[in-house]
């Protein structure tokens, strides 16, 4: 079956980086788009940033300049590097994996477990 792992997660300072892995298992990753989506405590889950299968990318505002999301089909992995993070960014990080290049949740498919990731003011 289809699984993705979400891995990098943490607790960082402001200002500072991390880098998510997520690992595709079960699908013809190369031919899938990729997105990470995250939840701040009490929200809505919303769109970070996702990659087309030919590596287009896209990103939410908020991240723009500060996150950005790769993939190596390779290794049938998709990552986020977050940089300059704020005490905003605090949410559970959620990958997903879907046909078509989306910023809405909807148009995902398969999505992972998540992974916490906590910026300290």
């Amino acid at each position: 079956q289809v699984q993705l792992v979400e891995s990098g997660g943490g607790l960082v300072q402001a200002g500072g980086s991390l880098r998510l892995s997520c690992a595709a298992s079960g699908l013809p990753f190369s031919s899938y788009a990729m997105a990470w989506f995250r939840q701040a405590p009490g929200k809505e889950r919303e769109f970070a940033a996702a990659i087309s299968w030919n590596s287009n990318t896209y990103s939410a505002d908020s991240v723009k300049g500060r996150f950005t999301i790769s993939r190596d089909n390779a290794k049938n992995t998709v990552y986020l590097s977050m940089n300059r993070l704020k005490p905003e960014d605090t949410a559970v990080y959620y990958c997903a994996a879907g046909l078509g290049t989306g910023t809405y949740a909807r148009n995902y498919v398969y999505w992972g477990q998540g992974t916490t990731v906590t910026v300290s003011s």
